[in-house]
């Protein structure tokens, strides 16, 4: 079955870090429709001083943290001793689990273009060992035809598999540029919450309703068997991302993202204490 949209969003644009604007696609008011995911935030910004002063040291604990641009460059660096460059169709994912302190700061750019995304961890992986995954552009499948390009960051597709994989969540995450006049169709778990977000051009996301929408927006679906994406006199590019629920309750206080106030006011009372990194 098909899937219909079940609402569009857009966020509201905010302030965050040190003082970078950005538009909060969704996040903590949203909780539970994205579950496994929490949050994400959009860039696109050709003016340095909307992004330059970063975000500084700040905690994480409990949550994956995935940073994907399609321009632009982000220094960044973590407690634990890695330090990096995530450049022009690079991704970084982390997992904070039992605590990582880390700065993102990102670099003057021609174009800043992308998006962060929170990923959930379940319970009996909150307090796993930190780590990194550093992929680079060419780490990406790109399937390529004469009607698309589709990068594939996590899950699957045309037997291309991503470079993240073995997740409860099983996380989907597909980067697809359309040709003008087609149609993109991705099959997935029916119960797997999924949303695409529109980054560049316009494209029909509710092939039901018929409506063209132009970038930037969301939708996201109700339940159903496939996805269906078709363009009509512009190009498009879209993220498809969808996860397989937890169903786990939340208990959220700023960069960390626990099960219970308990577990939330120790992380907090760890920090203040200075033995939160373990």
């Amino acid at each position: 079955m098909m899937r219909k949209v079940k609402e569009y969003f857009i966020g509201r644009a905010g302030r965050d870090g040190a003082g970078v604007n950005l538009f909060r696609t969704f996040g903590y008011h949203e909780i539970p429709k994205f579950d496994p995911f929490l949050m994400m935030d959009f860039f696109d910004s050709t003016n340095p001083e909307d992004y330059i002063k970063g975000f500084p040291w700040h905690p994480h604990r409990g949550i994956e943290t995935v940073t994907y641009l399609i321009y632009g460059e982000i220094q960044h660096e973590d407690s634990i001793g890695n330090k990096g460059t995530i450049r022009d169709g690079d991704c970084q994912w982390m997992t904070a689990g039992s605590g990582i302190m880390h700065q993102e700061m990102p670099q003057a750019s021609p174009k800043m273009l992308g998006v962060q995304l929170w990923v959930n961890l379940p319970k009996k992986d909150k307090m796993t060992v930190p780590k990194y995954r550093d992929i680079l552009e060419n780490m990406i499948p790109k399937y390529e035809d004469e009607k698309q390009i589709v990068r594939v960051l996590a899950g699957s597709f045309q037997e291309l598999q991503g470079p993240i994989s073995g997740l409860d969540t099983e996380p989907i995450f597909l980067d697809i540029s359309l040709q003008p006049n087609e149609k993109f169709e991705y099959f997935l778990n029916a119960d797997f919450k999924a949303f695409t977000f529109l980054v560049e051009g316009q494209a029909v996301l509710d092939v039901q309703e018929g409506d063209i929408r132009m970038a930037p927006i969301g939708a996201l679906y109700e339940s159903g068997s496939s996805i269906q994406v078709y363009t009509k006199n512009q190009h498009a590019r879209f993220f498809l991302i969808a996860g397989k629920p937890l169903e786990e309750p939340i208990a959220w206080g700023g960069p960390i993202v626990m099960n219970t106030k308990e577990e939330l006011d120790l992380a907090f009372k760890e920090l203040d204490e200075g033995v939160f990194i373990k």
